[in-house]
This record gives structure tokens, C-alpha cells and sequence, in this order.
């Protein structure tokens, strides 16, 4: 399902009409009377709440920097100064980083998405069976954005219905992230009960059980609710439809998306349509010129640190594949050492359009987080080894040890996860899922720079000032 022209439009529908409070405004609903009348109209609605998950504040820019560049893995190359990157890297961040902005605001659009497509559904005339999984793909992609923001932000506003006026938008307040966790979970398990399986032909990577399965059982492991975690990352398992690819470098290429490893990917379409991915641009070194990427800038952003570069042992066959340690400069001929990560390579139509869709989940971490529900339920049983060992053997890897402890194998994982989901978002919410975000910062900072209240970020100041009764700063942030 990469994206097109009529997403586009969608989105420009949808989003007519925003302000900056939660981005939950109204839209402009002059012809709201004319629209969601058939199937045509709800796919439409649907696509645009898939598109929103490539906007700025979703996956294609905020999305990284919160979840890789927050963590050891990556740092950005502005290191100095105010800039939100920077801020956000040395966890120097005020109310006001543009990163943050962004991705309340560009989520919360995608959530009014979501909830315009479940408000009109039913009055749409349509075969109920496709109604059905329609209402099931808006329940995921909500489910997968507060999921997103809750992680981030902490205590959210839970917005179940479209909103239609500002003062529905002024009405909002942050409400607690275990009211918001239950109805994610209550989106997700819904949603799984009614998506198929799989799709064929142009809706190969629209939302499916396994989706809605897999995204169940991070949200249950972040909730540490192990046994629940267990069983339905089991049944994900059970399916039998999804596998390792042999080759780990098969992964990449932007020819292989929505391979039989992909559960769930964000699409991306480059051909100067406006759907096209910046990962490659972004990511390549600065200064390079055009010796990594030959059409546009190189952002140096996602930088891999030494201490990621370090955490591959020898002979992982991973490491080649997610990064290179340098470049040989086109003009002097000189090697450069300047990491990068190779995971998003593409020749893009223009600068900031290539192919590469982001991968949200797939199936090695599926086995990754089993295997940690396991031990956790159970302590490291051998179906526990097992699902750790099958990904460190397609890494040309020996298997782990026999014989460790619960706490040691739960490091054991924790390490696995860092390099075999190494760029992909995953770093810094693993380590404060297990709670061990300020003892790995600070080891790796060689300070004490991170404490417990950076579990979560700031609030931005834009929704304290308009709502400063319902939406309070969360602890910890003065600025």
C-alpha cells in the first residue's frame, strides 16, 4: 500500500482548518455533507490515517530522534548550541524543542484521522464486511499513535471522538497513562479479532492480525504484564506466516519491503509526489558531499556511537549490514571516518524522495520480546533460549550460553535487541521499559546527566499556554 496522490489529498482534507492545540481542531466542514457517503470515500479517510504516520511528527523525522537519537545507538551531528536536535541528544531539551512540537501536534492530527473515519463509518454505504475491517485498521492506527505519544509524554489527553469545535479542542485534558493504556489495548484487541491475516496486490501493508498482535504484545511487555505479553506474542509465532529472513542484509533494500520478516512497515513512495522517504538524505554523513548520496544533502543525523559500534561482537554478520564506519571521499580519495547507518539506503528521485519505508515491527523482535516475556514469566526456559538463538544464528552468531541466570538473561536480550533493532526506533523505549534508561545513559555519557524524571519528555509549552488548567508540565521540566 505505498502511498499516493489521493492520500495526499485526503490529509489536506482532514487537516484543513488546524490550530496548534493538540491539533485536534475542527476541520473545515463545508463539504463534510458531500464526503463519506461509500467505500471509495472511507478508503479515502482510512489512507489519510496511514499517511499521517509519514508526516514530520510521526515517523519521518520526530520518530527517530525520540526513540534512537534519545539513546546510546545515535546521536545527531549539530552537538552544540540550541537546536532541537541537540537539545534532545544531551537531554538538555526545553518545553519549546521543535522536535516535540511536532510530534504532538502531527500525532494528534493523525488521531483525529482515526477518529473521523470511526465518527462516519456507519452512515457510509458500503458492504459491512470491508466496513468492518476499515473500522479495525482506524482502531490499530490509533492504538499504535497513543501508544507513541503515551510512551513519550507520559499522561495524555485521550481523545475517542472527532473533534468539531474549538472549544472540544480547549476541552481536553491530560488524563492518566493507565486509562490511556487501557484503551489501547482495547483498540488493539479489537482490531485483531476482524483484520485479516494478510493482503495481495496494492493493500499488501495495510494493517493485519499480525499487526494488531504484535503491537498487543509490546504494549502488554511495556505494561509488564508479562503472561498477557506471552501469549499473544505466541500466537503471532503460531501463525506460521511470518519468518527470518535467511540473509539479514535482505532486510533493507527498498525493492524487498513488506518482506516475510515485515509485520508492520510505515509506506513511503518516492517520484516527486510528496510521499517519498528523507531517511537516506538525513542520515548520510554531513560534509560528504556526494560521496554516500549523490542526489540532495547529507544531514548527519542518526549518527551510530561508538558504544553501538562497539556492542557487535565479532563476526555478527549484522554490523555490516547497519552501518559502515566511513566513506572514501570522492574528490581526495581519502577514507573518512564518519559513521553512518546503511539500513536506508536508496537512490532518491530529489533530494529527501526515496523508497524506504520505515519498519515498525517485525519478526525478530516479535521472538526478542517473547523470549523476554518468557524469562520474566517463567525465568530462561529453553523456549526462551530458542527464540534468542534463531536470531543470533541468522547473525552467524553461537548460540548463548547454557545456564544463565534471569537477571543475565535478560541483559543477554537487552543486548540482542540494541544490535539486531539497531536504527529502527526501538533503543531508548527498551531501556525504559526495563528501567534501566539512567544507568546506561550515564555510563554512557561517563556523567550523571540522565534522571529518572527524563523517562518522559516535556510537554510542549504551545498546549501548556493554551490549556494551562488542563495540561500541566510534566515534573522535572522548569523551561
Amino acid at each position: 500500500m505505498k502511498l499516493h496522490k489521493l492520500t495526499l489529498a485526503s490529509l489536506i482534507f482532514l487537516s484543513a482548518g488546524c490550530t496548534d492545540f493538540l491539533d485536534l481542531s475542527p476541520r473545515d466542514t463545508a463539504n463534510v455533507g458531500n464526503f463519506y457517503r461509500n467505500a471509495a470515500d472511507m478508503q479515502a479517510a482510512v489512507d489519510a490515517a496511514y499517511g499521517m504516520l509519514a508526516s514530520p511528527g510521526e515517523y519521518s523525522y520526530a520518530y527517530y530522534n525520540v526513540s534512537e537519537v534519545r539513546s546510546d545507538n545515535t546521536f545527531n551531528w549539530e552537538g552544540g548550541g540550541n537546536l532541537p536536535d541537540a537539545e534532545l541528544d544531551q537531554f538538555k531539551m526545553s518545553s519549546t524543542n521543535e522536535i516535540i512540537r511536532l510530534m504532538w501536534i502531527d500525532t494528534y492530527r493523525g488521531i483525529l484521522a482515526c477518529n473521523t473515519v470511526l465518527e462516519h463509518i456507519g452512515g457510509a454505504d458500503m458492504d459491512d464486511a470491508l466496513r468492518q475491517r476499515f473500522i479495525a485498521e482506524a482502531r490499530f492506527l490509533r492504538a499504535l499513535k497513543y501508544f507513541n505519544l503515551v510512551r513519550t509524554f507520559g499522561d495524555v489527553p485521550l481523545v475517542l471522538k472527532e473533534t468539531k469545535s474549538v472549544d472540544d479542542g480547549y476541552s481536553q485534558v491530560r488524563v492518566a497513562q493507565s486509562e490511556v493504556y487501557a484503551q489501547i489495548i482495547a483498540d488493539l484487541t479489537d482490531a485483531a479479532s476482524t483484520l485479516p491475516v494478510s493482503y495481495s496486490g496494492k493493500d499488501i501493508g495495510r494493517a493485519t492480525k499480525g499487526s494488531a498482535k504484535a503491537l498487543l504484545g509490546k504494549v502488554y511487555l511495556t505494561n509488564r504484564d508479562f503472561a498477557k505479553a506471552k501469549d499473544v506474542l505466541k500466537e503471532v509465532i503460531d501463525q506460521g506466516n511470518y519468518k527470518l529472513l535467511a540473509d539479514y542484509s535482505a532486510l533493507w533494500p527498498a525493492a524487498n519491503a513488506n518482506n516475510e520478516e515485515s509485520i508492520f512497515e510505515v509506506q513511503f513512495k518516492k517520484g516527486g509526489t510528496g510521499t517519498g522517504s528523507s531517511f537516506y538524505n538525513n542520515f548520510s554523513p554531513r560534509n560528504s558531499g556526494s560521496s554516500v548520496i549523490q542526489i540532495g544533502f547529507a544531514g548527519g543525523r542518526n549518527i551510530p556511537t561508538a558504544d553501538l559500534i562497539a556492542a557487535y561482537e565479532a563476526g555478527d554478520a549484522r554490523k555490516a549490514a547497519s552501518l559502515s564506519e566511513g566513506y572514501t571521499d570522492n574528490v581526495t580519495g581519502k577514507y573518512v571516518a564518519d559513521p553512518y547507518t546503511l539500513k536506508y539506503r536508496d537512490t532518491p528521485f530529489a533530494e529527501g524522495d526515496a523508497d524506504n519505508n520505515w519498519m515498525v515491527l517485525r519478526y525478530a523482535d516479535v521472538l526478542l520480546m517473547y523470549a523476554e516475556a518468557v524469562n520474566e514469566t517463567t525465568g530462561p526456559n529453553a523456549e526462551a533460549f530458542d527464540a534468542v538463538n534463531a536470531v543470533r544464528k541468522r547473525a552467524k552468531l553461537a548460540v548463548l550460553p547454557a545456564g544463565l541466570s534471569k537477571a543475565a538473561f535478560a541483559l543477554a536480550i537487552e543486548h540482542e535487541r540494541q544490535v539486531e533493532l539497531a536504527f529502527e526506533g526501538h533503543r531508548w523505549f527498551d531501556l525504559v521499559r526495563t528501567g534501566r534508561e539512567v544507568a546506561v545513559m550515564n555510563a554512557h555519557f561517563k556523567a550523571p546527566v540522565v534522571a529518572d524524571f527524563n523517562a518522559v519528555f516535556p510537554i510542549p509549552q504551545t498546549q501548556i499556554d493554551v490549556n494551562p488548567a488542563g495540561i500541566k508540565q510534566n515534573p522535572g521540566y522548569t523551561f
